[in-house]
C-alpha cells in the first residue's frame, strides 16, 4: 500500500510514520508540510520526495491512502480535497476548527463513500471491554475523566505554536484532549443522546486566548458525564496527571494512572487489573488496524461522523463558558 503523510510538523506525526515505517507490505511515497524543512527529516528516512503542497504530492504520486495532519485550521481543506479525489485516509482530530466545518467533511465523506478514519484511539484501550465484560448488562451511572496534559510551553518548543491560537487550533486541551473522552462517553452510553449541561474554561494560568484548564458536565443515556483537560501539569510530553472513575450498578472502576485498573464491587471486593491507559500506546495499532481495514472493504473503527458529533458537544460546552 502506498501511502503519503500530510502535514507532518505535527508533533503527532511520528505516531502514524514509525508504525507505517515498520509495515512491510506498506511504502511511505511522500511527505508534505508547508515548511519544507520539517518535512525533510521524514522524507530522509523514508527514501521519498518532499512536497510544500499536498495537492502537487497526491496529483503526482496518486497515493492507496493519507494519513492527514497539520494544522485544525486547515484540516477541513485537506478533507474536502481528499474526498474529492477519492483518496481513503485518516485524519487527527479534531479534522476541523468548528462544528460546522466538522460535520461538513462528514456529509462529503458518506456522501461519496470515502473511507475517512479519525484516530479516537481510546476505542482499543482495554478499559472499553473490561467494563463491558465485568458489568454485563449494568447500567452506567457516572463517567469521569480527568486528563490533565504539559504546559503550553511544549508548543513553543516543538514549534507548533499554532494549536494555542484560537484563529488556528479552534479551541485549547477540551478539544485538543478532551476530544477522546467526549468519544469515549458516547462509545460507553451507545445511542444516548447525550446533553451538555455545564461547562468551566479557564485561561488565568497563561492568560492565552484558548483555555488553559476545563471542565465539561454532560448527561445522557442514564448517566452522568464529567471531562476535565487543562495544559497545567509540569511533565514531559504523553505524561498526565489523570483519574478515570466509571461508577455502573454493581461494579466502581478506577484508574489513577497509565497501568492499573482497579475494580471494585458493591461488596467491596477489589481486584485490579494491569492495562494502559493513555493515548500514545494505541497508535500503533491504530495504524495497523486502518490501513486492515482500508484494504479489506471494512469501515474504519471511528469516522468523521464520530468526529463530528464529538466536536459538536465540545462546541457547546464552549458557548455555555466563553473566555
Amino acid at each position: 500500500m502506498r501511502i503519503v503523510l500530510i502535514g507532518v510538523s505535527h508533533w503527532h506525526t511520528p505516531f502514524y510514520f514509525d508504525p507505517s515505517m515498520e509495515m512491510k507490505d506498506v511504502q511511505i511515497v511522500g511527505v508534505s508540510d508547508p515548511d519544507v524543512s520539517r518535512a525533510e527529516p521524514y522524507a530522509s528516512k523514508a527514501g521519498c520526495p518532499v512536497f510544500a503542497d499536498y495537492r502537487e504530492m497526491c496529483a503526482r504520486l496518486k497515493p492507496d491512502f493519507a494519513f492527514a495532519l497539520g494544522r485544525h485550521c486547515d484540516m477541513a481543506e485537506e478533507a474536502r480535497f481528499l474526498i474529492d479525489h477519492r483518496i481513503p485516509f485518516a485524519m487527527e482530530k479534531p479534522c476541523a476548527l468548528n462544528a460546522a466545518e466538522a460535520q461538513d467533511i462528514a456529509d462529503r465523506a458518506a456522501a461519496a463513500g470515502v473511507f475517512a478514519a479519525v484516530p479516537m484511539v481510546f476505542r482499543y484501550c482495554p478499559i472499553i471491554d473490561t467494563i463491558r465484560e465485568i458489568a454485563s448488562g449494568e447500567a452506567l451511572h457516572y463517567l469521569m475523566f480527568k486528563f490533565v496534559g504539559g504546559m503550553v510551553n511544549r508548543y513553543y518548543q516543538q514549534n507548533v505554536t499554532w494549536a494555542i491560537d484560537k484563529a488556528q487550533s479552534g479551541g485549547g486541551p477540551l478539544l485538543n484532549l478532551g476530544i477522546h473522552f467526549v468519544d469515549l462517553c458516547r462509545v460507553l452510553l451507545p445511542g444516548a443522546d447525550l446533553t451538555v449541561t455545564g461547562a468551566m474554561m479557564s485561561n488565568r494560568a497563561e492568560h492565552l486566548n484558548i483555555e488553559d484548564h476545563a471542565v465539561m458536565l454532560m448527561q445522557g443515556g442514564g448517566a452522568s458525564c464529567m471531562v476535565e483537560t487543562g495544559y497545567l501539569y509540569p511533565a514531559p510530553n504523553s505524561v498526565f496527571d489523570m483519574h478515570y472513575s466509571i461508577r455502573t450498578e454493581g461494579h466502581y472502576f478506577s484508574a489513577r494512572d497509565n497501568g492499573l485498573l482497579e475494580i471494585v464491587t458493591n461488596d467491596r471486593q477489589r481486584t485490579t487489573r494491569e492495562m494502559k491507559l493513555t493515548n500514545v500506546f494505541f497508535y500503533p495499532e491504530f495504524v495497523r488496524d486502518t490501513l486492515a481495514r482500508v484494504r479489506d472493504g471494512r469501515k474504519p473503527i471511528a469516522d468523521l461522523a464520530d468526529n463530528a458529533a464529538a466536536v459538536a458537544l465540545i462546541e457547546k460546552a464552549y458557548e455555555m463558558s466563553p473566555l
